[in-house]
This record gives structure tokens, C-alpha cells and sequence, in this order.
């Protein structure tokens, strides 16, 4: 094959970041000891395309990088014959898996960013833990003892250049929310919208205002991966990278449960969706950044 065919195949295959998950699961093997896991899926893109999705199961035995190396590799050449170029970049949530995640990678020469914005990769979790595993001969059912409650880091303030000239707590409709992908932005990263969503359904969120520091503020905001908002007291912390906490601005008593409660409407009712923008100012109508957001469940 010419070197001119190799590179229109190329220009053909379907990029997309990646995310992973390589852990165990809730089903006992014939061997008595627990399930293994390797889980990668493209990050689903705004319009909701197909995702490529890959499994491999691990023996216990053989939970290490040269494993994963292997899987990987495996995983990579798949995706290729089914029309996906290789990952520039593979985020991970897991913080007691990143050292052999980030061992494995680097010998494909992946870029590993320790991230919880692994949307895709968590609903299909969610899927498989309830119903794939608990049909599974040897699955681990309930009831179990609770879990041990997680210590949070402590929120600190955000950086400087983070912080802008002001800011509001805002929403957006979801009928609006499905024409983002057309709005003029030097920065983003956009969720897939259920089509199941009903369009009147307002997505809270918060913009930030900055007149001459906007541009800056949104590159900044894009390096930290936020994740989502969460209320605290009265405080308002913005989630972001694998267990990064920030502090937004602290509030009164009765707006900080004013906020709170809009957020847990949208978890009800709006699939958790949140969002971050970023603006020269409020009566500017271009946003320099945008980020989708999701309260979503990470404890699988």
C-alpha cells in the first residue's frame, strides 16, 4: 500500500479522546477470586455518534502494567479496524490505579490526565452494574456494609487568574443548550444531550465575567477538567481534575439553599448536566469558554 493510500485511511479514522477504567467488579470467577476489568470508550462526542467501546477481562493473577500494556495495544489495533485512530489522550478517574495506568500508556505513548470528566466510561459502568453483573452466575449481591465515608480534600481558593471581575449563578435551557456546538467559543468541551430531555428544562450553572482577562481566565479553567459544582454550607466549590476541590465564593444562608436545590432538581430531572462559561461581561453575548458540567455517580 502507498504511502498516499496509508494517509487518506488516516484522514478517514474517527479521533476521539479515550477513557478507562481497569478494576474489579462485583462478580466472583470459577477460581474463587474477584472479577478484573479493562474498560475503555471513546469520549462521547455533543451529537451523540456511536462511541467505540473495548473490554477485556483480567485474570486476578495478572493485574499489572504489562497486562495493560498488552490489553492496550490490543485495544488500539481493534479500534483502528473498526475506523478509530489512536487517542491522543486517556483520561482516568481512579486514584490507586493511575500509577500502572500511566506506566502502561507511556509505553504507547498516551497521554495520561487524571480526570474525573470520564462521563462516557461512568454511564456505561452504570449500565453494566445493573444489568449485566447481577445476572452473571457469581455475582456479589447485597447487602453490603457501607461504605467507608471518603475524605474530601479541602477546598482551597481559586487561583488568581481564575477568579475574574464577577460572577452570577445562571441557567440555560436545554432546548438552547442543544445549539452549542454552533456558538462562536476559543474554548469548550460539550456533553452529549439525552434526546429524552425535555427542552424546557433549565441547566443551572455559573458564569464567570472578565473584560480584559477573559481569554486567559477560560485557558486556565480548561487546564483544571472541571467536573461539576457542588453547594457546601454556604459555599459554592467547583470540582475539577481527579479530586481537585476549589472555592468558588462563599454565600448566604438562604441563596446558598437556593442554589443547592436547583442543582439537585437538574440531578433529578436534567441527567445531573451543570455548566461553567466564561464572558467579557454580561451584556456580551459570545462566550469565551463553555464547559458542560455533570453531577454524576463516581463510586463504582
Amino acid at each position: 500500500m502507498t504511502e498516499t493510500s496509508n494517509n487518506q485511511i488516516n484522514r478517514q479514522l474517527r479521533v476521539s479522546d479515550w477513557e478507562l477504567d481497569f478494576y474489579s467488579r462485583p462478580v466472583v470467577e470459577s477460581d474463587g477470586k474477584k472479577r478484573w476489568e479493562l474498560l475503555l470508550t471513546s469520549t462521547q462526542e455533543f451529537s451523540g455518534a456511536e462511541t467505540f467501546r473495548w473490554e477485556k477481562k483480567c485474570p486476578a493473577s495478572e493485574v499489572n502494567s504489562i497486562w495493560l500494556t498488552n490489553a492496550l495495544n490490543e485495544a488500539l489495533i481493534d479500534a483502528k479496524q473498526r475506523g478509530w485512530a489512536a487517542p491522543k489522550k486517556l483520561r482516568c478517574w481512579r486514584n490507586s490505579m493511575k500509577t500502572m495506568i500511566k506506566k502502561a500508556s507511556e509505553k504507547l505513548g498516551i497521554e495520561v490526565i487524571e480526570s474525573r470528566r470520564t462521563f462516557s466510561l461512568l454511564e456505561w459502568l452504570s449500565i453494566r452494574e445493573s444489568d449485566l453483573y447481577p445476572n452473571e452466575s457469581g455475582y456479589i449481591s447485597g447487602p453490603f456494609p457501607p461504605p467507608s465515608p471518603s475524605i474530601a480534600n479541602q477546598p482551597e481558593p481559586l487561583p488568581e487568574p481564575l477568579r475574574g471581575d464577577a460572577w452570577t449563578v445562571s441557567s440555560i435551557s436545554i432546548e438552547n443548550l442543544r445549539d452549542a456546538k454552533e456558538w462562536p467559543m476559543e474554548f469548550n468541551s460539550l456533553i452529549s444531550i439525552k434526546q429524552s430531555l425535555n427542552d424546557d428544562i433549565s441547566i443551572p450553572g455559573l458564569r464567570l465575567f472578565s473584560k480584559t482577562r477573559a481569554l486567559a481566565l477560560s485557558a486556565w479553567l480548561s487546564g483544571l477538567e472541571p467536573v461539576r459544582l457542588v453547594v457546601e454550607k454556604n459555599q459554592l466549590l467547583l470540582e475539577a481534575g481527579q479530586e481537585d476541590r476549589w472555592l468558588v465564593t462563599d454565600m448566604d444562608k438562604d441563596y446558598a439553599e437556593n442554589v443547592k436545590s436547583n442543582f439537585l432538581q437538574s440531578k433529578k430531572e436534567a441527567d445531573g448536566l451543570q455548566f461553567i462559561a466564561v464572558q467579557s461581561s454580561p451584556e456580551v453575548e459570545k462566550f469565551t469558554g463553555f464547559w458542560m458540567l455533570k453531577d454524576i455517580n463516581f463510586n463504582y
